[in-house]
């Protein structure tokens, strides 16, 4: 399906501006005002800034090797590899690197001008900032990807919920039909969720962390814990008092996914239950003993998923999803 993205659409626009500028500027060479702005025009905020610094870098170093090499040697298609040779290592050096493709379009036209002159240099400088200063421009707007956040927020909860739900099952009746399909699906969204929450750090200048993107590694840190209790389930071939507790306190757990930190309530539980089961009588054939201990190895587990989760602060309200991201 045919499809243009902001992106598309602001390297478009702010190209046709760029050159439209400089013609207006009388800047010789106006065009490659709108092949810089095509280059600095990046998908976040910082990597915009940081494309706009190395490429007016890069080009201010073009500006000066050429005349060294260029006046002091000859103008010459040698020297313009032997000028490369020198300019690409001292660009990668100074962390310009992609300012490189960029600023050989300026020694080019020194090149073809045939001498450097100071209303030439200043002629290049003028075609960068235009291209430079027009892709920043564009860049300031970016759209907000906090609802989709949400959703993958609200997605992936589910799918836990889903999971339990095949956990308590198990437990009671030590039979299962699942297929699965929400461990893989779970590990797509996560890792979509956390490039998405990435992302949204680099369109903001002052910040340094997402709370989205905490929440969703703490969730990873929790699946990764699922990932590791469902072979321990799956090898229980026994059904015990104890495994029909641990069921009960699943399925209070997985009905309570709500707003506000309850981690902590559900570790008393947890502890209260650990205690009442080494009150109980000892196992009397081999069987129970096994199963007994793989539950035991659950409750641990289990144990661990509600740490991590007592430690995230929580996410604020939003106009999507008015509770706070902070579930057990």
């Amino acid at each position: 399906m045919f499809r243009i993205g902001y992106r598309t659409l602001k390297t478009g626009v702010g190209t046709a501006i760029a050159i439209s500028l400089a013609e207006w500027l009388q800047l010789g060479n106006f065009v490659s005002a709108g092949i810089i702005t095509i280059l600095c025009i990046q998908n976040t905020k910082k990597k915009s800034v940081k494309a706009a610094w190395t490429r007016f870098l890069a080009c201010v170093l073009a500006m000066v090797f050429s005349t060294v090499f260029f006046e002091f040697i000859a103008y010459h298609p040698f020297i313009i590899g032997l000028l490369l040779l020198f300019f690409i290592p001292t660009t990668v050096a100074v962390k310009a690197k992609e300012g490189i493709v960029t600023s050989i379009v300026i020694i080019l036209h020194i090149y073809s001008a045939g001498n450097v002159t100071l209303p030439m240099l200043l002629n290049e400088l003028g075609i960068i900032v235009v291209g430079i200063g027009i892709a920043l421009i564009m860049n300031l707007y970016m759209p907000s990807v906090e609802n989709k956040l949400v959703d993958y927020q609200e997605k992936v909860e589910e799918n836990f919920h889903q999971i339990f739900c095949e956990i308590i099952k198990y437990l009671r009746t030590n039979d299962s039909n699942w297929d699965g399909k929400e461990i893989t699906e779970t590990e797509r969204l996560l890792r979509e969720a956390k490039s998405l929450a990435f992302k949204d750090v680099e369109n903001h200048f002052l910040r340094n962390e997402n709370l989205y993107y905490l929440y969703f590694k703490m969730r990873e840190r929790q699946f990764d814990i699922i990932q590791r209790v469902l072979p321990i389930v799956t090898s229980i071939s026994l059904t015990v008092e104890q495994g029909r507790r641990i069921a009960d306190f699943m399925e209070e757990l997985s009905e309570n996914i709500h707003p506000g930190n309850t981690a902590l309530l559900y570790l008393k539980k947890l502890y209260d239950m650990k205690v009442e089961f080494q009150e109980m009588e000892l196992p009397k054939t081999r069987e129970e003993f096994e199963a007994r201990a793989a539950l035991y190895q659950f409750v641990l587990e289990m144990e661990q998923y509600l740490l991590i989760k007592s430690s995230f602060k929580g996410i604020k309200k939003n106009e999507k999803n008015k509770k706070d991201v902070n579930y057990a």
